[in-house]
Formats: structure tokens, sequence, C-alpha cells
């Protein structure tokens, strides 16, 4: 299948390697051309996983977004989700009929790229899917080298508009086996587990975080108390998906701790592999890392928002937005991923699934 991976971060790179692998032929855009450049002499990106370390031959590796964009099937989007408004722009007249996008995870943002596409006038029919995580949990380990330290097994995945659900989850499902169909956009959104896992690990690690040179929140950073509060912040995520009449599996954040509970995301014992990896240790600057203006900054605040619009309490998400906005000095939810800001606020309940389920009519 035709398939473009946009961005170079982690989750990028490792994407591009995986499904060429998997015998995809991909195309990998990424915005700093220079970055670019150091794989794009001989196309190759090192892959390194349980199975060894091996260099990939990627069919396209480019700057040129139209180039990336022309014929492709899926595209792939695995970009921290703060990224997403300026590129919403730039892909707005690139969409094509036919075509999938996929946010592994979104927080919402495929609903973005598609009222991107429509206000510039863009009527071509176009299906976004989103899910809880990466496909990967992955990091760079030089210019043109990733390692994969656990690959997910299950991909809670919703889609918009979701009458065209089945059509576009197919395409999703052929390159990522692990995909699980749910419902619409909404139901993949709040599967996302980013908003949940880091910003208790940064905000209650903020102090070990600003001393040490390096840190890592999943070994040292994950004590009971902290673990806690995340219990508690991710209580209040499932208690939101039902009272806006999602209905289980959950995917409680407890269970990607628990091998003895239900199956995670990325399946038993992805903890231990990942604190194993030594990956994650790691300098988070707390102004400017993307577990606070990713993870914080836009997951809370959705989370808060959708919680303000049906007057559903949400104490522990609301308390760490507010002194995520005290670290880094503004107010995180002014510019964050709201109802407000998607100009979704003016719908009420019953036309904001109108909206989920047809698309833009």
């Amino acid at each position: 299948m035709e398939i473009a991976v946009i961005g170079g971060g982690h989750g990028c790179y490792a994407a591009a390697a995986s499904l060429t692998e998997n015998g995809h032929n991909v195309r990998l855009w990424r915005r700093n051309s220079e970055a670019l450049k150091k794989i794009q002499h001989n196309n190759l990106i090192k892959l390194t996983d349980y199975k060894g370390t091996r260099s990939i031959k990627i069919n396209n590796i480019s700057s040129d977004l139209v180039e990336v964009m022309k014929g492709a099937k899926l595209v792939v989007l695995p970009l921290p989700c703060h990224t997403q408004i300026s590129l919403a722009q730039q892909l707005a007249p690139l969409w094509q009929d036919g075509q999938v996008g996929y946010l592994p995870p979104g927080t919402f943002g495929g609903y973005l790229f598609a009222k991107a596409a429509r206000e510039i006038g863009n009527k071509s029919n176009i299906i976004f899917g989103e899910t809880g995580t990466l496909p990967y949990l992955a990091r760079k380990q030089g210019d043109d080298h990733v390692r994969i330290s656990v690959y997910a097994t299950r991909l809670p995945t919703g889609l918009f508009p979701f009458k065209d659900a089945e059509i576009g989850f197919n395409i999703i499902k052929n390159a990522f086996p692990a995909a699980e169909m749910i419902t619409d956009l909404l139901d993949g959104a709040l599967m996302n587990a980013g908003p949940i896992i880091h910003p208790p690990l940064i905000i209650m690690n903020a102090g070990p975080l600003q001393h040490f040179d390096t840190w890592d929140i999943h070994n040292e950073g994950t004590q009971t108390s902290i673990r806690r509060v995340t219990d508690q912040l991710d209580l209040e995520r499932v208690l939101l998906r039902q009272a806006l009449s999602y209905e289980a599996p959950h995917f409680p954040l407890k269970n990607h701790y628990n091998d003895d509970e239900d199956e995670w995301m990325y399946g038993n014992s992805s903890h231990e592999k990942l604190t194993d990896s030594g990956d994650w240790r790691e300098h988070i600057d707390l102004q400017t890392h993307r577990y606070m203006m990713e993870d914080t900054a836009q997951g809370l605040t959705f989370l808060c928002s959708l919680g303000r619009w049906i007057k559903q309490p949400m104490p522990i998400s609301e308390g760490l937005l507010s002194i995520g906005s005290a670290i880094v000095g503004s107010d995180l939810y002014k510019n964050g991923r709201s109802l407000e800001n998607l100009g979704l606020m003016k719908l009420d309940f019953q036309g904001f699934k109108e909206r989920l389920l047809k698309g833009f009519i």
C-alpha cells in the first residue's frame, strides 16, 4: 500500500522503517529539510528492535509535501498534537478523495485536519482515524537510527466521519494489524494515554527534573503516590467517556502496569521493557517539552473542556492543568485543544454526535 508518513520524530522514523519492512511503499516527509538530509542521501533508516539491528531502505524521503501526499492511500501522522494546527493548514489543499489519515494518537486532531480542508473549499472525501498511543515505544539513537522497545498489540481506533468507518478502518488495519475498531473519532480521542500518564509524572517530579541533568520519569519517577494520582486521573477519563455514552473497553492505564489485568495497548511486560531500555532517561525542560506542550496544554485542556461542556467534574485534570499553567507562566487552557477553540461549543450534544457521524455536510 502507498503510505505517507508525515513528520520527523521518534514515532515517524519508527513508522517509516516498520511499515517499509512490512511490505508497504512508504514516503517520509519532514518539515526540517536540513535534518532530513542526514538520511536523504541514501534513504536508509537503521532500525533496532527485538530482532536486532538492520538498515531499511525507504522508498521516498522528501521535504516536498505535495510529492509525498500525492497518491498515498494512508497518511500516518504520528506527531505531537501541538504541531497539528500549522500542519493542518499545509495539508488542507493536498488531501485527495479516498485518502485516510491516521493519528496515533491525535487528541481529536483528525477533526482539526478535516475542518481545515473544508474551510479552504477542499470537499474531498477524507476519513480520519485516531488511536490511544503510538504503535511503537520508540526513541531515536542517532540521526538515522531508531530503536523500538515495544510494538503495540492493541490499537483501539475511532473514525470520522463514522458513517465511513468501515472503509477507513480496513485501510488502517492493512497497515496496522493491531488496530481494533471502536466507534467515532471522539471515542478514539478519549483513548489517548498521553494526557493521563505524562502530566502527573512531570508535574509531581518537577523538583528532580529541574535538579538532575537526566531523570527517568517512568523508572524512579513512577512512585506509589504518583501512581495513585494517575489512577484517579484515568478514572476521570473513564467517567467522562461513560457520561458521553461510550462503552467498555476503556483501556484503563492501570492495566499497563499490571499484567494480571486485561491486556493493555502495549501488551504484557511493556512497562518493564520501557524502563529496561534506558531510552527514557532524559533531560525534560518543563517549559518546552512535549509532555507539557502536548499532553498537558492540549490533552488535559481537551478533557477539561469536555467536562465543562457536559458539567462532568474533572478535579484532578483541572488541578494538574492549573499547576502546569503556573509552572510555565501562562494559561494553558486558553490556547489549548478546547471545544471553544475547535468551534464546537455552539453545538449541543445531539448536534455534536451528528457531526461525528456525518462529518461536514
